[in-house]
């Protein structure tokens, strides 16, 4: 169907080929757009053009010869044309037919009966050759125009069979998999990968995930896990391959159902906007606002980490709140990226709210990131082993456990006050060496 579009236009290619110069400039009434043996009087017009300019060299050499001044020389400027230069000092050399055209300081310019045939020749053969291109190249514009709708319609099916060939060079070279695109809620992907960096990686391979939601009992899946776990790269994961799929393209999967989605929202990162006076938590409620005011149950949302920029509870208050209207009142299929486990007990009191965590191993005190999604809640953060391995000096390390021991257990000193501020002395220093006693 697209090929039956493709004009292939043979005359038109065979008239322009025979009329454009291949190296045509930019510029269209400075020449050199018409190719040489289209046009008689054209080809004519540039030969005398051509030839003059040898013309006024041989001149230049006669007379040089003839007056017996060997530094004799035609210049050119737009104001007077071609002419002789002498200078002062041979001025007394000049004949008689020479007529003076302008005297300088140091020289005088003078033209010559000949010198002024040789002019009108080169200059008007010039200008009349690019005079008659540009009449030429407005025929031939004329003559493409009439084509128009031909060309555009050929312009269309061939940039529809690159798109559709460039989609399918990256789903052979990449190993993707058609999906099933419908109008149910459903989404069932297997082994889902995020194209951009499954294609990125090389030292290792991409870990793929699974993705099962519906607009019944996985209407909305809150993620917990610690940071570099992977939250954030499976729920752009679901975004890109829910756009792929609804673009005609295959997706980094084995397989995979889309339910249409009508728009996909994201709210992922967070960032100043000190030109409009906007903190990063101001962008983030916007965002936030503009996804709330205009998603519907066909919207496929991702959010990552709403509330992070305001106060612990602040944020807690208002990423629970959002969980509960998108499932209450939008039905959106929703991805919902957290570090507030709190959020995790919505599971419990809503029929279609799960939680999935980012799968970890801990191997004494550090963890290995295994990028897997498991069903349920995360049991913990993990925060301090991602510091650790970051690397915070190990004394900050110390100091965040106790703090965090003490924030688990709310434990109290005996005038119950919290024991946050409570420290480990630091060593004697008495026994310290000096370095003067050596």
């Amino acid at each position: 169907a697209i090929n039956n579009r493709i004009h292939d236009m043979p005359d038109l290619c065979e008239f322009i080929e025979r009329s454009i110069d291949e190296e045509a400039p930019l510029t269209i009434k400075e020449g050199g757009i018409i190719k040489k043996g289209y046009h008689e009087l054209l080809d004519e017009l540039r030969n005398a053009a051509t030839e003059g300019k040898g013309w006024i060299a041989d001149l230049q050499a006669r007379e040089q010869e003839a007056i017996g001044l060997k530094n004799l020389k035609i210049k050119y400027n737009r104001v007077f044309g071609y002419f002789f230069e002498v200078s002062r000092a041979n001025s007394a050399l000049v004949p008689e037919r020479y007529i003076r055209k302008q005297t300088l300081a140091n020289a005088e310019r003078y033209i010559t009966p000949e010198l002024k045939e040789i002019e009108d020749k080169v200059l008007g053969s010039e200008e009349k050759s690019k005079a008659l291109e540009y009449e030429l190249f407005q025929e031939i514009r004329s003559r493409v125009i009439d084509e128009t709708s031909r060309i555009q319609e050929s312009a269309r099916a061939v940039s529809e069979i690159d798109c559709l060939a460039s989609l399918a060079e990256c789903a052979l070279k990449n190993d993707y998999n058609c999906p099933v695109v419908n109008d149910t809620l459903d989404i069932d992907i297997k082994n889902g990968r995020h194209p951009v960096i499954d294609f990125l990686m090389t030292e290792e391979r991409f870990v793929a995930n699974d993705t099962l939601m519906n607009g019944d009992d996985r209407q909305l899946i809150l993620i917990t896990g610690p940071n570099m776990a992977g939250k954030s790269t499976y729920i752009r994961q679901l975004a890109l391959i829910a756009l792929m799929a609804q673009m005609g393209s295959y997706v980094p999967a084995e397989s995979a159902t889309i339910g249409l989605a009508d728009r996909i929202f994201t709210r992922i990162g967070a960032s100043d906007d000190l030109s409009r006076g906007q903190s990063t938590f101001m962008v983030e409620m916007l965002e936030t606002a503009n996804i709330l005011n205009n998603c519907s149950a066909r919207s496929i949302v991702v959010l990552d980490e709403i509330g992070r920029g305001t106060s612990t509870y602040d944020g807690l208050s208002i990423a629970w709140a959002v969980a509960e209207h998108i499932h209450n009142e939008l039905k959106s299929r929703t991805l919902f990226a957290t570090h507030y486990h709190e959020l995790t007990q919505l599971a419990k009191v809503f029929k279609g709210i799960s939680n999935c965590n980012v799968g970890v191993k801990e191997e004494g005190d550090t963890v290995v990131f295994l990028h897997k999604i498991m069903e349920g809640p995360a049991d913990k953060s993990y925060g301090i082993h991602v510091a650790r391995l970051a690397g915070l000096p190990k004394s900050v390390i110390s100091r965040a456990g106790e703090v965090l021991k003490e924030l688990e257990t709310g434990e109290n000193d005996t005038e119950k006050k919290p024991r946050l501020a409570r420290t480990k002395k630091p060593a004697d220093s008495t026994n310290q060496p000096n370095l003067f006693d050596f």
